[in-house]
């Protein structure tokens, strides 16, 4: 066997990151900065794997765990990000690291090892059916884009504009925070520290960028995305309550994003992964968007059943349903201990 596979140290990252950014299975949540966002900012202990052939890079397999009394102990690929998995040069890289990540899960002991795939594979593991991604190509022509959106949607964005809403870069992210800790605690979900959407912007730099939507002098919507080669993707963002009111909020807040992105040249939007039969779901495939299947797969080690953590869960429901009733305030102190477990 030509192929080693060792943890990768921090001399390591430049290597690293060449190799993530000319893999084509690569995505932005490979990237080696997310060793330093998820230790630092979330004390999560990782384990970088680097497969190597005759000293050159050929796989990346970026794990970390996650501890938690009430969702259990697993091993994640990766935790927090929507995509991950192996990335590997030949199938050869590929089998190997996927070994290596089984005999890790096995000597740390957790209950199951996840890999968030974006395609399948032929490891024979369970898969969760339950996540779907959203990307479609974008152009430097802007009524182009626009005219791609279906006439429903296209009439939303235009009422975000009669609404005078107009989008705004900003370099921090508090007036982001202010927004989607009021967003999330809506949607009955604990919201993260501010410091680890401080961490992000700090790793990431102009990879990890701030969209504020205001009316008047107002935030009532925001979002954080992340760029990787000729994509954007929004990921963390939301509205306050009052943006229920505001014909067409987050349509010209997506909207703003896709404009500005392909005036930058950028060519793919990214919107993210949602559940099926969900409204994110529906409002992503109503833009003209094609679902495509996200098969998470995992490796049983202490549990005999693929883990099933998201607010859809019966199990949880009481817990969102409380969430929801929480003071604002309330909800910030208490979201972030809850929401680093989350993974």
């Amino acid at each position: 066997m030509t192929v080693r596979v060792r943890c990768a140290e921090a001399a390591d990252e430049p290597v690293w990151e060449r190799f993530v950014q000319q893999c084509p299975q690569a995505t932005f949540f490979h990237r080696f900065g997310w060793k330093r966002v998820l230790e630092g900012a979330l004390r999560h202990r990782c384990h970088f794997l680097l497969a190597e052939e005759h000293g050159a890079v050929v796989g990346v397999l970026p794990l970390a765990e996650v501890r938690s009394r009430l969702f259990g102990y697993k091993l994640a690929g990766l935790p927090f990000c929507v995509y991950g998995g192996i990335a590997s040069a030949h199938e050869q890289a590929a089998g190997v690291l996927r070994r290596e990540a089984e005999a890790l899960a096995v000597r740390l002991g957790v209950d199951a090892l996840e890999l968030r795939n974006c395609a399948s594979s032929d490891s024979g593991w369970p898969v969760k059916e339950l996540y779907y991604t959203f990307r479609k190509p974008i152009t430097s022509d802007n009524d182009a884009n626009l005219k791609a959106i279906p006439n429903r949607q296209r009439a939303m964005i235009r009422k975000g504009i009669q609404e005078g809403l107009e989008g705004e870069e900003v370099e921090g992210t508090q007036r982001l925070y202010r927004v989607y800790a009021e967003s999330v605690r809506n949607l009955g979900t604990p919201v993260f520290s501010r410091r680890y959407l401080d961490a992000l912007r700090a790793e990431f730099a102009g990879d990890c960028r701030v969209l504020m939507i205001r009316q008047s002098d107002e935030d009532v919507a925001g979002v954080m995305s992340f760029y990787f080669r000729n994509e954007v993707l929004p990921y963390y963002g939301g509205s306050i309550a009052r943006a229920r009111s505001i014909r067409g909020c987050n349509h010209f807040m997506y909207w703003d994003l896709m404009r500005r992105s392909a005036e930058e040249g950028v060519t793919l939007y990214d919107f993210g992964r949602s559940k099926r039969d969900t409204g994110p779901f529906d409002f992503k495939k109503n833009w003209g968007f094609e679902p495509q299947p996200l098969p998470y797969e995992y490796f049983l080690v202490n549990s005999d059943q693929v883990p099933d953590v998201n607010p859809s869960n019966p199990k949880y429901r009481l817990l969102v349903n409380a969430w929801q009733r929480l003071p604002l305030p309330v909800a910030n102190l208490l979201g972030p201990p809850l929401a680093r477990s989350l993974g």
